[in-house]
């Protein structure tokens, strides 16, 4: 029974995975770097973040992913120069006069580097990507950002994990240890932002291909690895002097399934302290919350409940992010562009 639990799930997670080969992160709204390129060196500082998702948590071999990223903006000028330009005391600094103030940015290049780990069951998805924007302010508020990002994805099956019982495994992969493949792999993306609103558009895996595991080898053949289309926007409602309320939404496409998308609201208290939920459609919904400490560090963790067939089985999932803000000299204690 327990062999035949895990066959039915493995076939789940499977139809999932060719949908979509790309993972889910619900704290998107805390580094959109991690699905746009063109947000490389968006801040005054290099950003670095790392998180940890654990999908459907008690459920065996269920999906785990791991990143860490890094950008940094190259020659980003910035006109706050005197004491006044900085944190006043008594006074939020992400609040009504600071927005009032908002400029775009200067032009500027930013570059960066992603790392990410996707397991699911016996199939390990490892991808590192170089990445590089630029950034240009297209009216006295507003900056237009495009940026693209190059590396490679390695695949691999642990053919060990597939025993499913009585269920007949393919003799030309099954005992066959690991087999793995590396591919090339680029994205691309804009972004449009202001002190009110953003605005993304991005494209991952850009080059289709189909991976097939026989003979001991991993075939790169008749195309299934699929892009992935993400649309992103956000609005920033300033409630009272200490709270900024932002709803978000993403929306996601992978051909040949229907359109997918996430609906988030992050409720920010000074610049200090952030609590949020999220919904995403016929999967379940999520509750977050995050801290910024001091000038350097922040935290993030987020919980989903599972709404669909899965619930049965899953305890739900969780995923925690920490960042690290680096050459920060202008102190700010949250982000200004990336909310």
């Amino acid at each position: 029974m327990k062999k035949l639990l895990f066959s039915c799930l493995f076939a789940i997670v499977s139809i999932q995975t060719q949908a979509q080969q790309k993972p889910h992160y619900t704290q998107y709204i805390l580094n959109q770097y991690i699905i746009n390129p063109a947000l490389t060196g968006i801040e005054n500082y290099t950003d670095i973040k790392a998180s940890h998702r654990h999908q459907w948590a008690g459920v065996q071999d269920a999906p785990v992913t791991t990143y860490v990223t890094l950008h940094t903006p190259i020659n980003k000028k910035d006109f706050r120069t005197t004491a006044t330009s900085f944190e006043m005391p008594g006074e939020n600094p992400r609040g009504k006069r600071y927005w009032e103030e908002y400029t775009a940015a200067e032009p500027h290049h930013g570059v960066g580097l992603q790392v990410i780990n996707d397991r699911t069951g016996p199939l390990n998805y490892f991808s590192a990507y170089g990445t590089y924007a630029y950034h240009i302010g297209i009216s006295v508020r507003t900056t237009l950002a495009a940026g693209f990002g190059a590396g490679f994805t390695s695949i691999s099956l642990n053919s060990s994990k597939l025993d499913f019982g009585n269920v007949q495994v393919d003799p030309a992969v099954y005992n066959n240890g690991m087999i793995n493949t590396m591919k090339p792999d680029f994205m691309a993306g804009v972004y449009l932002y202001s002190a009110d609103y953003f605005v993304g558009l991005s494209a991952q895996q850009i080059i289709p291909q189909k991976v097939s595991f026989s003979d001991n080898a991993v075939k790169t053949t008749n195309g299934k690895m699929v892009p992935h289309l993400f649309a992103t926007a956000g609005y920033r409602f300033l409630l009272g002097e200490d709270f900024n309320l932002i709803p978000s939404v993403m929306v996601k496409y992978v051909q040949p399934m229907p359109i997918q998308f996430d609906v988030n609201a992050k409720l920010q208290y000074l610049d200090v302290a952030w609590f949020g939920a999220g919904y995403r459609f016929n999967d379940g919904f999520a509750g977050m919350v995050g801290l910024n400490i001091g000038h350097k560090f922040n935290i993030g963790y987020s919980y989903d409940y599972t709404t669909s067939g899965l619930n049965i089985v899953s305890k739900g999932s969780h995923e925690i992010m920490v960042g690290f803000l680096l050459g920060n000299k202008y102190d700010d204690g949250c982000p200004k562009n990336v909310w």
